[in-house]
């Protein structure tokens, strides 16, 4: 397992993060409980959730995925692990955590931050998102940017001004941003650098092979402002392994929650997929290991945020770091791309 310094901050992460947007919904809490320990036993010091988590959710589950990871780290050595979790952005999405009006202001932030500490077991978080931003933006496959969307937004200042707080009353270490755009990413920037606020060091967007988006422009931003990129959805939802290809199996995300995968219901989609196999099989790779391999090549790509419904999948995830892309494959890689870009942004 290789370690990597995590924007300009002091933290190295492993080049796993162990994501847990099922867990305690999809994945039993002991079953997380597994997956855990043998993410740790094989050098994963990097866990990633969510005030949301798990997905889908309800009332009734909002924060399990928290709690799960709480149940467990208050038994470890909490210094020699990174917890990374997020503050639920803005918008009527998910009205069961602090309502339809919910903003990414001083009210909402303190009290999502208190309860994630609370269900976390722990007196600090590593890292802290904004799930996703307060202003609008074309998000989670939404693909147009639309002004008649815009609405009066949370200042950027006043965000940045109430995690500062946050970070001098130590209840978390560093800021990130999470689903943002060029704009989004260098706004923020400017203004921490202008107010001496905490300057954001991380972000997670969605990355792989069928959704490069990221390459076009917030490469440069992050790289410039010194950001590293938590890759979510590295095998765009399962589909990338090639394991629904016949039939869906019985306890697959897209068996227990029929369309929640509208994001990958578009067109060219399976062309891209079932070319991108083709590759894979003809270097003697399986679907997982080329898309894994492919988005930890990447200059820009700091930890891979890995989601597995089993303790075998996890395991499956976490012996391709053995592999190393080759040039070949990703000049195969890039004419498939050329010919059918982006077809999950």
């Amino acid at each position: 397992m290789k370690y990597h310094p995590l924007g300009h901050s002091n933290l190295s992460v492993s080049e796993l993060c162990l994501g847990t947007m099922t867990f305690a919904s999809q994945t039993t809490i002991q079953e997380a409980h597994q997956q855990f320990n043998y993410a740790v036993s094989q050098g994963i010091n990097f866990i990633d959730t969510a005030e949301l988590y798990p997905l889908p959710g309800n009332a009734e589950t909002q924060g399990n995925s928290e709690s799960a990871i709480g149940q467990w780290l208050v038994n470890q050595p909490r210094d020699q692990l990174i917890i990374a979790s997020k503050v639920a952005g803005a918008g009527p999405r998910f009205p069961w955590i602090r309502g339809k009006n919910r903003r990414v202001d001083r009210t909402n932030i303190e009290q999502a931050i208190n309860e994630s500490l609370r269900r976390l077991q722990t007196d600090y978080i590593d890292l802290y998102y904004i799930h996703w931003p307060d202003r609008y933006v074309p998000v989670f496959g939404e693909i147009h940017y639309n002004p008649s969307h815009e609405r009066e937004t949370v200042p950027i200042a006043e965000q940045l001004e109430v995690f500062s707080d946050l970070v001098k009353a130590g209840k978390i270490r560093y800021v990130g941003l999470s689903n943002e755009t060029p704009w989004g990413v260098c706004e923020f920037c400017r203004v921490a650098k202008e107010l001496k606020l905490p300057k954001v060091v991380a972000i997670q967007n969605a990355y792989n092979l069928t959704n490069r988006i990221f390459e076009i422009h917030l490469s440069e931003s992050c790289r410039f402002h010194k950001l590293g990129l938590l890759a979510y959805s590295p095998l765009a939802f399962g589909h990338l392994t090639r394991k629904y290809m016949q039939t869906i199996p019985p306890k697959s995300r897209l068996k227990l929650f029929p369309g929640f995968d509208q994001r990958y219901q578009k067109p060219n989609f399976e062309k891209a997929v079932s070319a991108y196999v083709k590759i894979a099989q003809k270097f003697a790779l399986t679907p997982l290991q080329m898309a894994l391999a492919f988005v930890r090549s990447r200059w820009f790509v700091t930890s891979t945020i890995i989601g597995c419904s089993s303790l075998e999948q996890l395991q499956e995830n976490i012996n391709t770091i053995e592999i190393q892309i080759s040039q070949e494959i990703i000049a195969e890689i890039n004419a498939v791309h050329s010919i059918y870009p982006n077809p999950t942004p």
